[in-house]
């Protein structure tokens, strides 16, 4: 298929919310750990992973032989029979999730540890599966939110949903309070003791890769005992080796009541999870199913990704890549003072732009930094690296590769964008 054909395929057949990034996107055709190909040859390193998907690679053989031989013997039966590859998921998970153990001299907020799964389709379906939980474990209706989280697509996710853009249906219910800091959070448990959960993601994604403060969790964790609200946290993109541990919540040392999981979870296959305490669980008894979720071939993909993250050491590789990489775009920023600010941890970082050149646009930007983002992304794409963005104001440029990425890799996009910056995309 060549690109023009499929731009106009694009137009006729695909509902006009679905965007790109680039005004000339790419028709990618392959996949090679770290790179991507399109249809002409052309060989990108991708510096986004499909939004925090792919953390084990494009097309990684480790993977897909074991999805091959899956998809070989049995390919599907929903969970309302017994499969061996997903049991032995939700086992698998059990121990490698938060609670076991905890981290050092930290005070969890749960009291014995994720263990006992729901398996779904997809991380909004995760994160309503999630909300729907709490509400059945508290016996309480409304919930609250961090201003500039994402958490999906569905009626309650999007209720939840901070960023103004994601929040598409107009009739929205408003069972949410919204909070900018640990403070807000306890005043509304305060105003409201008909709070079920807290839900936010350690790190925001689409927010702009914002980690929450240090000591956020701590800071809630008894006003959320006190009233019997329990702490959601939402790992869809943070999860899976990403920060440099299996979960973003680890650098935080606390426990949550619930998680979810997606994305990497399944390396591009389908599968999602929320996961809590067995005595949280105990209170989901009303009958509930997902006909795909958790099906023999994503969890023998996910079995797959958890293997080869513990095999190539996946956290330590992305915490020590995710440190020069830092190092690196923290240069830049001395450099350029465009670059206003780098924040995240691991192989999951943003570098925020603030910039004023006076321009207009006619696609409806808040400001002259969401312009230059797009240009940089423009310039980057035609020298063969592909980057993410985000942020409330689409101004953040997103790191967030394959963690099977290598320093040639960092030096490779690190010297792509110093030239950039040094060139006229300023000027434009």
């Amino acid at each position: 298929m060549e690109r023009q054909e499929a731009l106009a395929l694009r137009r006729e057949y695909f509902m006009p919310c679905v965007r790109y990034f680039y005004k000339d996107p790419p028709l990618f055709v392959r996949g090679d750990m770290q790179y991507l190909y399109d249809e002409r040859g052309k060989k990108y390193l991708d510096f986004f992973a499909g939004v925090s998907v792919m953390n084990c690679g494009h097309s990684n053989p480790f993977i897909i032989e074991r999805v091959a031989a899956q998809l070989g013997t049995l390919q599907h039966l929903t969970n309302v029979y017994l499969t061996e590859p997903v049991l032995r998921l939700a086992e698998r998970l059990a121990h490698v999730m938060p609670g076991r153990p905890v981290l050092p001299g930290a005070a969890p907020h749960g009291s014995s540890g994720l263990v006992s799964s729901f398996f779904c389709n997809s991380g909004s379906e995760a994160n309503e599966g999630a909300l729907l939980l709490a509400r059945l474990a508290t016996g309480k209706r409304k919930f609250i939110a961090l201003n500039g989280g994402l958490h999906g697509r569905t009626y309650l996710t999007q209720a939840a949903t901070g960023i103004p853009m994601w929040r598409a249906d107009p009739f929205l219910p408003s069972d949410v309070y919204f909070a900018d800091s640990a403070a807000d959070v306890i005043a509304a448990l305060e105003k409201d003791r008909n709070i079920a959960a807290f839900i936010c993601e350690p790190i925001q994604g689409n927010g702009g890769i914002r980690p929450v403060p240090p000591d956020f969790f701590k800071e809630i964790a008894r006003p959320l005992n006190d009233q019997g609200a329990l702490l959601i946290v939402d790992e869809i993109q943070s999860g899976f080796a990403r920060t440099g541990k299996m979960f973003a919540i680890e650098h935080y040392g606390v426990v949550p009541d619930i998680m979810t999981m997606s994305k990497a979870l399944g390396n591009g296959i389908p599968i999602a999870a929320f996961a809590s305490s067995k005595e949280i669980a105990r209170q989901f008894t009303r009958p509930s199913a997902s006909t795909l979720g958790g099906n023999p071939v994503s969890a023998s993909a996910a079995l797959a990704v958890l293997d080869y993250i513990e095999q190539e050491c996946l956290c330590a590789k992305a915490e020590e890549n995710g440190a020069y990489l830092r190092a690196r775009l923290d240069t830049l920023a001395a450099k350029f003072p465009v670059i206003k600010e780098v924040r995240g941890k691991g192989l999951m970082l943003g570098a925020e732009l603030a910039f004023d050149g006076g321009g207009t646009t006619d696609a409806g930007y808040v400001d002259d930094s969401a312009m230059l983002t797009d240009r940089i992304l423009e310039e980057l794409k035609e020298r063969g690296i592909i980057l993410g963005k985000n942020g409330l104001g689409r101004n953040v440029l997103a790191f967030q590769p394959p963690l099977v990425i290598n320093r040639g890799d960092i030096d490779f996009l690190i010297g792509n964008l110093e030239d950039i910056l040094e060139g006229d995309v300023l000027q434009r």
